[in-house]
């Protein structure tokens, strides 16, 4: 294991006297094991030769595991002034390798905040997971990989495969432009405070290419329809769209009689060709994922 720096103060010590008390409005449980933490950091790999963006960085937990490993430079973005104020003295411990960004990450484009090429690192507050992730993959060209913790039943989702009760639209929008894994799981007794559910890390590497062309406008149209009525057949659900579903599904060569949980990523694809092929009016972005 990756051993931080001897002259740094326990975790528990930095908490205490910045009176960090997790806040649950803000999504926080701290993880403060160290061997859990450099394990995160290890599973991020070869971290001296890229950026490193850390969301939510609480107390600097995994920003001392993500510089003990060897990360040329850590942008650690957090909108607890109290933590911000805990990593500036980390910050000073390791100069010139560590910034500290206050803010809410929502509203940050972190991919300005380091220059190519990036990792993204993080033990995301649940209450914003889904959100920063969908705007990551967005851009997601723009960084190497994605190393994210996960309330388990969102990483179910994310892995999920066609013909399961989890399989659904953000499962798609994931595993089209990216190679996703579960690497392990984290017990809540392993925070504090503990959370009611399991956290699980997961591991999101960017394709050369998408799974399938498609539009990403048109794509997020067609599951937003598809998976907005799961339990309909295409035929019914697809109406949502403005064109014959049965036409629609013809033209992509798929079953109008099939339901959304059926279908692959590349079928889905097919689909917003096919629609993007027929609508006559633009687009409008559909938002969100589910």
């Amino acid at each position: 294991m990756a051993e931080p720096p001897p002259w740094l103060p326990p975790l528990r010590e930095v908490i205490n006297r910045h009176g960090l008390r997790p806040r649950k409005s803000l999504g926080q449980n701290f993880l403060l094991d160290p061997r859990l933490l450099d394990r995160i950091a290890r599973a991020a790999g070869d971290l001296g030769r890229v950026s490193v963006i850390e969301v939510g960085a609480g107390p600097g937990g995994l920003t001392r595991a993500l510089l003990a490993r060897g990360a040329r430079r850590v942008v650690a973005v957090e909108r607890d002034e109290r933590c911000v104020a805990a990593l500036g003295e980390l910050a000073a411990a390791f100069p010139g390798r560590l910034e500290v960004v206050a803010g809410d990450a929502l509203a940050i484009d972190v991919h300005e905040l380091a220059p190519p090429p990036r990792k993204i690192v993080a033990n995301l507050p649940y209450n914003v997971a889904t959100p920063l992730l969908i705007g990551w993959l967005d851009h997601i060209e723009a960084v190497v990989s994605l190393t994210l913790m996960f309330q388990r039943e969102v990483a179910q989702r994310l892995t999920a495969t066609p013909g399961g009760k989890d399989y659904g639209r953000l499962a798609v929008l994931a595993q089209w432009r990216c190679r996703v894994e579960r690497l392990f799981d984290i017990p809540p007794r392993a925070f504090t405070p503990p959370p009611k559910v399991t956290s699980t890390l997961v591991r999101l590497t960017p394709r050369p290419e998408p799974l399938a062309p498609a539009e990403p406008e048109a794509l997020a149209a067609v599951l937003k329809a598809a998976f907005g009525q799961r339990r309909k057949m295409l035929r019914g659900s697809l109406r949502a769209l403005g064109v014959d579903p049965q036409a629609l599904c013809a033209a992509a060569g798929i079953a109008p009689t099939a339901r959304a949980e059926t279908i692959p990523v590349e079928g889905f694809c097919a689909l917003a060709r096919a629609w993007r092929a027929m609508a006559k009016k633009p687009v409008a972005s559909p938002g969100g994922a589910g």
